[in-house]
């Protein structure tokens, strides 16, 4: 029972942990800028017969 509980409160801090690094990281979503967004990529430009990656 004791290592039941351990393990519950091991779980319950490492959901909190994660939850608090996630709101620390500094990683916000940011709009796309469509003006430096470039009008094809590059394997609409690919030559036939050679390969790209």
């Amino acid at each position: 029972m004791v290592l039941l509980i351990l393990l519950l409160a091991l779980i319950i801090w490492a959901v909190a942990a994660t939850v608090v690094e996630l709101h620390r990281d500094g990683y916000r979503r940011t709009p796309t800028d469509w003006r430096r967004v470039a009008g094809s990529d590059a394997l609409h430009r690919a030559d036939p017969g050679h390969g790209y990656r």
